[in-house]
């Protein structure tokens, strides 16, 4: 199950909006060894496609690059599809290279009701795709992601 923070939802989906008619991508990076994502890294689509997503070499070196001098791996990998359901494509699936990571598609087609995204995740991992639900929270702090959460009583 992906539980993720309602700011971080809504950052994924104002980029999908921001980027249309061409599919967005970005990453969520968390602490190393964790499943919570943490920070919202939004990353520019090379392919400038509304049907295929890349992300620029160069952006994602220095990603990879920042997450490791952080102790951070990414949590989440999300793009969007622009014309189709929020289902992973023979593409997304061969380029699924994370085996920990959360895949979430957003879908920014038109033929959905207004304001409505369709907000999806999955794991993908040598190629088989399996759907998982996905927990909204306000906030981590007492949700089901760990005792680390809790706040000091200082």
């Amino acid at each position: 199950m992906l539980v993720i923070r309602r700011d971080l939802v809504d950052e994924i989906v104002a980029h999908a909006r921001r980027d249309h008619p061409d599919e967005c991508c970005g990453v969520i990076a968390g602490p190393d060894g964790s499943d919570r994502a943490e920070r919202f890294v939004p990353m520019v689509n090379a392919a400038r496609s509304p049907t295929f997503y890349e992300f620029e070499s160069g952006d994602l070196l220095r990603l990879y690059r920042e997450m490791a001098a952080r102790d951070e791996s990414p949590v989440v990998v999300y793009h969007s599809h622009t014309a189709t359901e929020a289902y992973p494509s023979r593409t997304d699936v061969s380029y699924a290279s994370e085996p920990y990571a959360h895949y979430v598609l957003v879908s920014t087609r038109d033929d959905q009701p207004a304001g409505d995204l369709e907000f999806r995740s999955y794991r993908i991992v040598d190629g088989e795709v399996t759907e998982e639900p996905v927990e909204v929270v306000e906030s981590y702090m007492f949700s089901h992601t760990g005792a680390d959460d809790v706040p000091d009583s200082r």
